[in-house]
């Protein structure tokens, strides 16, 4: 069985875009994603300051730790980060050809993951110091960020503890079953 995450740099997710009524699922699933997949943080546009109620109560409801934070300048954050860049992006390198390489960088720095709702401008592409993809075919966003951080924990993230849960969901072969956690 893999060892927990611990002890680790972080993983922040950076949303990059929000298009209001089209990238409200969209957004929040990015978010919930990030949680559920062992990110520490999602920094979400102000224009998606409205994900930020679902995504923390999801978090409050099944366990955490998970921020979320909303800023005015999402591209200012880029700029100003001390640590790795990953842009996922269908057009970068394999992600099966660099995971190595990303793994051994965020064993010493923080780490973070750009995911665009609409096309990023080059800039993004440039401050990256890897450009990622997951597939060279058009694939949602979602799903490029699920396949990444599982990549970039080994599997381990699907094996994390929850703190500060109120509830819990019970595996079942079938049905469903969510209770109260102790």
């Amino acid at each position: 069985m893999p060892e927990p995450m611990q002890d680790e740099p972080a993983v922040v997710i950076l949303r990059l875009g929000h298009r209001p009524g089209r990238d409200e699922r969209m957004t929040t699933h990015v978010g919930l994603t990030a949680r559920a997949l062992g990110a520490d943080r999602i920094i979400l546009e102000s224009a998606a300051e409205g994900r930020r109620e679902t995504i923390e109560d999801i978090t409050d409801r099944f366990g955490g730790p998970f921020d979320v934070e909303v800023t005015d300048s999402p591209l200012g954050r880029l700029r100003s980060w001390e640590g790795s860049i990953v842009h996922l992006t269908m057009y970068g390198q394999p992600v099966q050809r660099v995971e190595d390489e990303i793994r051994a960088s965020h064993r010493k720095e923080p780490l973070l993951v750009v995911v665009g709702a609409e096309k990023v401008s080059f800039e993004v592409y440039d401050r990256a110091d890897w450009n990622v993809g997951v597939t060279n075919q058009p694939h949602s966003e979602i799903a490029a960020l699920s396949v990444f951080l599982d990549r970039l924990f080994d599997g381990r993230e699907l094996d994390r503890e929850w703190e500060d849960a109120d509830k819990r969901v019970v595996p079942k072969e079938t049905g469903k079953r969510v209770e109260e956690a102790e």
